[in-house]
């Protein structure tokens, strides 16, 4: 007994006549390249996901991409992340955040079968488009959006809540293993201002986040 098809992998009737298409227009016996020919009708198109999804979105786009030989219509697949530090137990552990969740970018030659292609993989809602047109777009609009991404990876972001009063311990600097109170903070500079215990009076130092630790004291 054949094993059964999970739902999001069956095959759609429009999937069927795409198959149809694709094989008819393909030619028998040609070997694969090795690279995709550069297409001067590339554009880069949005996509819809589930928010959470946008990596499954892009492994799974590939992996149709291949199956249904488009390469030579589909380029760069790009999901737009950021550095961000985390804590846990204690541990700095940086990670690539997704910071426009929902959003997957993809470089292609857009046509009726690939649109059908691209709308049935699974998780994918649609195409960011005005009307019933995807809205293509411009190169320079995709690399500002990129090229933020890499200029946050010169100075990650961490990923931690502080609240007024809250004890923490500076773990570097010339306060460290001082225990205080945080009496200010900073979002945008990334850094605390923490109350902290010298000769009996207390006393203010700037510290960045990364350099603190909470404290159960």
């Amino acid at each position: 007994m054949a094993d059964e098809l999970n739902p999001e992998e069956q095959i759609t009737p429009e999937e069927q006549n795409v198959e149809q298409n694709l094989e008819a227009a393909a030619p028998a016996g040609e070997p694969e390249a090795d690279a995709p020919a550069v297409n001067e009708n590339f554009k880069w198109y949005i996509i819809h996901a589930y928010s959470g999804f946008e990596r499954k979105v892009k492994e799974s786009l590939q992996s149709r991409v291949a199956a249904y030989h488009l390469e030579d219509r589909v380029g760069r697949i790009e999901i737009p992340t950021e550095p961000t530090t985390e804590l846990r137990n204690g541990k700095k552990y940086t990670i690539d955040r997704v910071f426009l969740p929902g959003y997957v970018f993809v470089e292609m030659a857009l046509d009726n079968d690939l649109w059908h292609v691209v709308k049935n993989t699974p998780r994918v809602t649609g195409f960011l488009q005005t009307g019933d047109q995807p809205n293509a777009l411009s190169e320079a609009e995709v690399n500002a959006m990129l090229n933020r991404s890499d200029a946050t990876k010169e100075k990650p972001k961490l990923k931690m809540k502080f609240s007024k009063g809250e004890q923490v311990r500076i773990t570097e600097g010339p306060f460290a293993n001082f225990n205080g109170a945080v009496d200010d903070i900073n979002e945008d500079k990334q850094t605390l201002k923490v109350m902290v215990s010298i000769f009996g009076r207390p006393t203010p130092t700037e510290v960045s986040f990364s350099n603190v630790e909470k404290s159960e004291e």
